[in-house]
């Protein structure tokens, strides 16, 4: 099981584009990743930027306020992005420890831009998570280039594993962040320094921690050896073609994209705008 386990790291090593040591898979889905990574990251009163343009967002400065950081939500209507003056503005304000962006807002279709927010982050001493699990595999993403401290995913969305596992990577950053807490994590099951272990990550003997969704993990491997087969370019490429595909045929029935900038489109996830003199809700009614 062990060899299944680092297999399963290269492979991630592989689709995150990074070579950071502290790689592994969390048992549980993508939003589990997310608390393991605000769990082991923040510390009471730290600060916390958070860019706040979804669901995911949302999410990530509700788990903030719960550990006791500092958050500060930078709030944009749904379609919205951050550029990297509005980030620095952020970061020059509050200080903080860690920004979270969204790279695949999955609830607006909004795909984020990110070269050159990890450089800006590091100008301020602050660190990097993003959330990619509506975007990974299917948008161009590249850790270890881009300067992203703490990356994240999920095994159920373009690598089309069963829901349950999810993949997560810390920068060497990140990880002296982690192993110079103060104070202990709140989690003792998504306590990195265990996980780092249980996954061997660090240079010690192996100890159980808790028992793995064994089946998911054969799954997981079987994912990423499929989409390393197929090259990731070719991945990006696949998504990119047939995603231009159905948006100029929705343009032909003549109903609008929500997401104005082609460039901001994520290819996972198409949004519409509700075509005027129609209810919303009488349409999701009737898809339901």
């Amino acid at each position: 099981m062990f060899q299944i386990m680092d297999e399963i790291k290269q492979g991630i090593q592989y689709v995150f584009q990074t070579r950071n040591r502290l790689t592994l898979a969390v048992s549980g889905s993508g939003h589990c990743a997310l608390e393991a990574a605000l769990f082991n990251l923040l510390e009471p009163g730290d600060s916390f930027l958070v860019g706040v343009n979804g669901i995911w967002g949302q999410r990530a400065a509700e788990i903030g306020e719960r550990i006791g950081a500092r958050t500060h939500p930078m709030i944009k209507d749904p379609g919205g992005h951050y550029t990297k003056q509005e980030v620095e503005e952020g970061l020059a304000q509050h200080k903080p420890v860690l920004l979270f962006l969204t790279q695949g807002e999955s609830s607006s279709g909004v795909l984020q831009p990110l070269d050159g927010y990890g450089e800006l982050c590091h100008r301020y001493q602050c660190l990097l998570l993003v959330d990619s699990v509506a975007s990974l595999g299917g948008a161009p993403i590249h850790m270890d280039q881009q300067g992203i401290d703490v990356l994240y995913s999920g095994s159920q969305k373009v690598l089309n594993s069963p829901p349950g596992t999810a993949l997560i990577s810390f920068s060497d950053k990140a990880k002296n962040k982690i192993y110079t807490r103060k104070t202990k994590p709140y989690s003792f099951y998504l306590d990195m320094k265990w996980l780092a272990n249980f996954w061997g990550c660090d240079d010690k003997p192996r100890m159980y921690h808790h028992t793995t969704p064994v089946i998911s993990l054969f799954s997981l491997r079987e994912s990423l050896a499929l989409i390393a087969e197929e090259g990731l370019e070719n991945s990006w490429r696949r998504h990119r073609d047939v995603t231009a595909y159905l948006h100029g045929r929705l343009q032909g029935l003549g109903l609008q994209l929500f997401v104005k900038d082609p460039a901001l489109r994520l290819p996972t996830v198409t949004t519409i705008a509700v075509p005027a003199g129609y209810d919303w809700r009488d349409i999701v009614k009737y898809l339901i």
